[in-house]
């Protein structure tokens, strides 16, 4: 492994850490997944606009590459609804981040399939080994009717936001190559900020939170600076040094620190049992597994 290599994959996995933390601000927030995300796309786009260094890599994007991000950036938006959705439905940040382990497994499909790359056996293995885990999570449904139908639909939009951030991730992959990180961003979270606002006629409701109140301030000001801004920063750049497979299953382990933070801060381990702790076991022996597999498959 190279030292660009390295030190990718060190920022990917630090990005990731803060994606873990995302989930814990989602359930803090106290406002619907729409309305948390249409302002988490608003601060972060304005953030980026303020950066000299995102309006220079402007002028390497033609509009053939600006309309690509710019869809990006819808399906990022979609793939954030969906993900704080999953929470809210659930009331669970653990279940939410149990079922994202799917990504791995829409990636070694997807991937072959847009960069016209072959399928890789020890990928898709893997990724066979992703769905065992979330079987098991599956198995992890409380008795209750009322409690498991909410859990069945949070694990549905679960794994919904998984497939969109397997494929946002992919594309950028294929269409990132030499353009500024920080601008193909400001491009994304922005037009993914647009298009949700197109749907606010239609999405906002009488209950749609403008302006942030009380402690919602902090946490919107967390996940967009720290969480967000920085955190995407480094795992976009990091794509430009480590397969979308690579950099997805890595993105396996947001689980492992959500859901560590979740039964640290909520004590969320009190409502899960052991089924939900065997499918997250296995999705984490996923990413252990995927450096040994990739340097076997390499001889």
């Amino acid at each position: 492994m190279s030292k660009a290599q390295s030190q990718a994959l060190l920022r990917l996995h630090l990005a990731v850490l803060l994606w873990g933390f995302t989930a814990v601000l989602g359930k803090l927030i106290s406002y619907a997944s729409f309305n948390l995300v249409w302002h988490r796309m608003f601060l972060t786009t304005l953030i980026y606009l303020f950066m000299p260094a995102v309006w220079r890599g402007f002028r390497t994007l033609d509009l053939r590459h600006l309309r690509v991000f710019a869809g990006i950036g819808v399906l990022i938006a979609l793939h954030w609804v969906t993900f704080y959705g999953s929470i809210k439905i659930g009331n669970s940040v653990s279940l939410a981040l149990g079922c994202f382990g799917a990504v791995s497994f829409f990636a070694a499909i997807l991937e072959p399939l847009i960069t016209r790359s072959p399928f890789r056996k020890h990928e898709l293995l893997l990724g066979l080994l992703v769905l065992l885990g979330l079987a098991l999570i599956y198995q992890a449904r409380p008795r209750e009717q009322v409690a498991a139908a909410n859990f069945m639909a949070a694990a549905g939009v679960g794994i919904v936001s998984a497939f969109l951030a397997a494929l946002f991730s992919v594309l950028n992959k294929k269409y990132l190559s030499t353009h500024s990180t920080l601008s193909v961003s400001t491009v994304e979270l922005g037009s993914g900020f647009l298009f949700l606002s197109l749907l606010l006629p239609w999405l906002a409701g009488p209950g749609f939170v403008w302006v942030p109140q009380g402690w919602d301030i902090l946490w919107d000001l967390l996940l967009a600076l720290i969480c967000t801004n920085l955190a995407f920063f480094l795992g976009t750049d990091a794509l430009k040094h480590v397969s979308a497979f690579t950099a997805n299953l890595a993105v396996n382990l947001e689980p492992v620190y959500g859901i560590l933070f979740a039964a640290f801060l909520f004590k969320e381990y009190e409502v899960l049992n052991m089924w939900f702790y065997a499918g997250a076991g296995v999705i984490l022996l996923s990413v252990i597994l995927q450096p040994v597999m990739k340097k076997y498959a390499a001889h």
